[in-house]
C-alpha cells in the first residue's frame, strides 16, 4: 500500500512516516522542509500543499493520504492560518478525491471545541473555536467533509488532544528545561483542572486501527488515564528528582496579562495555551474504547518518557534549522523573568 503524508517532516508527520515504513508500506512525504536526517527509504517531495500541481503529482498512485500539514498555534500566523490550514486542506482533499484514494485521513485538533463549558467532550458538544488557529482547523474539517460528501471519498477525521512524545518540543521544551534546572513551575488558578494529553505513538496506532477497521468518521483521541494538571506536573517533578515547586498564579489577572503580552509579541504562548491551561479539557473515550482501541500511555507515562529523552539529548535537542514549530526550541521571551523569580 502506498501512502502520502503531508507535513511529513513535522513532529506528527515524521511519526506517521516511520510507523508506515516499519509496516513495510511505500511512503511519500511532502513538506516545505527536508530534514537532514530523514529516512532515505521514502520518496520525498519538497514543496507546499498550496501548490496544486505539485500535490497532484505527489498523490499519483497513492492509496491513502494522511493530511497533517498545518500551521500550529506557536507560529502565531494570523491570516496565514486560513490560507494554509483551510485552503491547503481543500487542495489536498480535492486532489485526493480526483486520484480516487481509498482513504483521506485528516488530522484536526481539539481546538475546534474552543473552551468547552464542561468535560468530557464528545461529538455532541458544539464546535466553537475561540482563536484563529482553532477557527482555521474547523474550517479545514468543513472543506474536507464537503469534498468527501461530493466525491464519496472515505474521510477519517481525528481530533487529538495536545500531543506529548519523544522529540516534541515547543512549550514542552520550556517545561522540561525548567524542571531540569529546579525552577518554579507555574499553573494558572488552583491547578485542580483535569487535562488529558495524548502520546504521539497512540495517535498513530489509532489512525491505523480506524483505517484497518474501515471506520470513517470524526474521532476525538486522548489517553484514558489522566489526573489534575497539578498532580501531573507534580508527578513529573518527582520523577525527575527536581527541586522545582509548583506556584499558582491568579487566573483572571494572569490570562489578561498573557493576552497583552501576546499582542505585544513578548510571550511565546499563543491564545490557545493561556485560554485553556486553567480549564478542564478531556475527551469522552468511550466511542473508541467500545470499538476495541485503547491507548497505551497515561499522562504520567508519556511525560516521563518525553522528559527522560529531553534530558538525555539536551545538548542536541532542537534543530534550529527545522521548519516544524514542534521540533525546535522556543524562545522564552518575557517568561525568562518568571523563570528566574525565587
Amino acid at each position: 500500500m502506498k501512502h502520502l503524508i503531508t507535513g511529513g517532516s513535522g513532529f506528527l508527520g515524521s511519526l506517521i512516516v516511520e510507523s508506515l515504513v516499519k509496516r513495510g508500506d511505500s511512503v511519500v512525504s511532502l513538506d516545505i522542509w527536508e530534514p537532514p536526517d530523514r529516512n532515505k527509504n521514502i520518496e520525498f517531495v519538497l514543496g507546499s500543499i498550496l501548490d496544486r500541481d505539485l500535490v497532484r503529482r505527489a498523490i499519483k498512485g497513492v492509496d491513502v493520504v494522511h493530511h497533517s500539514a498545518a500551521l500550529v498555534p506557536l507560529t502565531k500566523a494570523g491570516k496565514l492560518f486560513h490560507e494554509v490550514n483551510v485552503e491547503g486542506t481543500r487542495i489536498v482533499a480535492e486532489e485526493a478525491a480526483r486520484a480516487n484514494v481509498s482513504y483521506f485521513v485528516h488530522t484536526s485538533s481539539s481546538t475546534v471545541f474552543g473552551c468547552p463549558s464542561s468535560s468530557p467532550v464528545s461529538n455532541a458538544k458544539p464546535l466553537e473555536p475561540v482563536e484563529e488557529y482553532g477557527i482555521s482547523k474547523l474550517g479545514a474539517e468543513i472543506v474536507a467533509k464537503e469534498v468527501s460528501d461530493q466525491s464519496g471519498m472515505p474521510l477519517l477525521v481525528v481530533r487529538p488532544r495536545t500531543m506529548v512524545g519523544v522529540g516534541r518540543l515547543g512549550i514542552f521544551q520550556i517545561l522540561f528545561e525548567w524542571i531540569s534546572e529546579n525552577r518554579n513551575i507555574y499553573v494558572i488558578g488552583d491547578g485542580k483542572n483535569k487535562i488529558q494529553f495524548l502520546h504521539g505513538d497512540d495517535l498513530i496506532d489509532c489512525y491505523m486501527f480506524l483505517c484497518e477497521k474501515k471506520r470513517p468518521g470524526f474521532y476525538n483521541v486522548g489517553t484514558d488515564r489522566f489526573d489534575t494538571l497539578e498532580k501531573t506536573l507534580g508527578n513529573l517533578i518527582n520523577h525527575a528528582g527536581s527541586k522545582s515547586k509548583i506556584r499558582h498564579l491568579p487566573k483572571n489577572l494572569t490570562m489578561q496579562g498573557l493576552a497583552w503580552l501576546d499582542v505585544l509579541g513578548l510571550s511565546p504562548l499563543a491564545p490557545w495555551h493561556y485560554l485553556t491551561y486553567s480549564e478542564d479539557f478531556y475527551f469522552d473515550m468511550n466511542p473508541l474504547l467500545e470499538l476495541g482501541w485503547k491507548p497505551r500511555y497515561s499522562n504520567d507515562e508519556m511525560f516521563k518518557i518525553a522528559y527522560d529523552d529531553f534530558v538525555a539529548h539536551y545538548d542536541k535537542t532542537g534543530d534550529t534549522s527545522s521548519n516544524s514549530a514542534h521540533r525546535k526550541r522556543v524562545k522564552e521571551k518575557i517568561l525568562w523573568l518568571l523563570k528566574h523569580m525565587p
